[in-house]
């Protein structure tokens, strides 16, 4: 039976999480310091054809949330067979996923064995140019509590960590003088988007060398009116939940009671059960009729949205951002926005457009693009910034 939206913090019944997954009692003191791994399963399809993977490793760090508290967030660190043939040695890239969804079954570390994560596409291609990659699940997903979807910070923190944790995982050949790239589309392009603009405060130690960020929400004022009454209704809901979690606010006053039915259930879902809240309108779900832009523009929540803007920090390595000019889920116009921030402050940017059809088709230039910057930036070689067409 699901548990009423008050306090903000209470959570829906799931399925008993595995025993890996549980945070300890006590946690590190240092952010990106492994608490435990395992070997696992990793099927990039259902035949699984990955020989090319002799490791893949499941992994539980210490990270630090928005809030400044101290969490347990869990993750995947995959090392390609093949020994590294470049320059230097092997980098790693810390791949942010996508929407996965809410629930603790959807956590990328649990839906690689099983198959059915769809991020292998753009993994596979950094695998076999022999990168190794880190993924994490993000606060809140597969561990304990909300998942704080569409939090900046928490997010951007969660990346930086899993690279670190898997620098520090023995027998990944790995290491904290590893290269290191940033890499992510939609949900996965907010966060290593943020997590480029905190790299050089949050882990100076890392050696970042660029990002390519796809399908950024940088403004979810613009994408949350975008998504409303369309297919991706849910994606609005997961930030709703989310971010109310993560600010401690009780939705309860402002939901009438299918609303807060359907706050609970979101909880529960993972991406593929998209169509459950396909075209339902936000205006149906709140006490006063009013749709989510509206509630979005009273506080507490216009302060916390505007607290997830993307833009506002200037990264201090090369950034390539990717965006489908007819992407039906982010506006192109949130992308470039963000573009011409960043370039505003003085950083290297290079915005790519494709017209890829749709959110999802925008995913495959983006991942064709980061092989070459990523090879460039590894070897050294600077990104000629397109700023002055932005």
């Amino acid at each position: 039976m699901a548990i009423s939206t008050s306090p903000a913090q209470a959570a829906v019944d799931e399925p008993p999480r595995p025993a890996f997954y549980e945070t300890p009692a006590t946690l590190p003191s240092a952010n990106g310091t492994l608490i435990r791994s395992e070997k696992m399963t990793f099927l990039l399809d259902p035949l699984d054809a990955t020989s090319l993977v002799r490791n893949a490793q499941r992994v539980l760090y210490k990270t630090t949330n928005r809030s400044g508290k101290a969490i347990a967030v869990s993750g995947t660190v995959l090392v390609p067979n093949a020994p590294w043939i470049g320059l230097g040695s092997r980098p790693v890239i810390g791949y942010s996923p996508g929407t996965q969804g809410m629930a603790d079954r959807c956590a990328p570390s649990r839906q690689f064995s099983e198959g059915i994560e769809y991020e292998g596409i753009g993994i596979e291609a950094l695998l076999l140019r022999g990168y190794a990659v880190a993924m994490p699940d993000y606060e809140g997903l597969g561990t304990v509590g909300i998942h704080t979807y569409m939090d900046r910070v928490s997010q951007g923190r969660a990346t930086l960590d899993v690279v670190r944790a898997a620098q520090r995982l023995s027998g990944t050949g790995l290491s904290t003088t590893s290269p290191v790239g940033l890499m992510g589309y939609s949900q996965g392009g907010g966060a290593a988007a943020a997590a480029v603009e905190l790299a050089s405060t949050y882990a100076p130690d890392l050696r970042v060398k660029g990002a390519v960020v796809g399908a950024v929400p940088a403004d979810l004022t613009k994408v949350a009116t975008n998504l409303d009454g369309g297919l991706y209704s849910s994606f609005a809901f997961f930030a709703l939940r989310g971010l109310a979690a993560s600010y401690d606010v009780d939705l309860t006053p402002y939901l009438n009671a299918t609303g807060r039915a359907t706050s609970d259930r979101v909880e529960t879902e993972c991406v593929f059960d998209l169509l459950n809240n396909a075209f339902v309108k936000s205006s149906t779900l709140s006490y006063n009729g009013q749709p989510m832009s509206t509630l979005m523009a009273a506080e507490p929540f216009r302060s916390i949205v505007e607290a997830q803007r993307i833009g506002t920090i200037k990264p201090t390595v090369p950034v390539l951002v990717t965006h489908s000019a007819l992407d039906d889920v982010i506006p192109y116009a949130v992308g470039k926005q963000m573009a011409r921030s960043w370039c505003g402050k003085g950083a290297n940017v290079r915005l790519s457009t494709n017209v890829a059809p749709l959110h999802v088709g925008g995913l495959v230039p983006h991942v064709a693009e980061s092989l070459p910057f990523f090879e460039a930036r590894f070897a050294g070689i600077p990104q000629l910034s397109n700023c002055w067409l932005i």
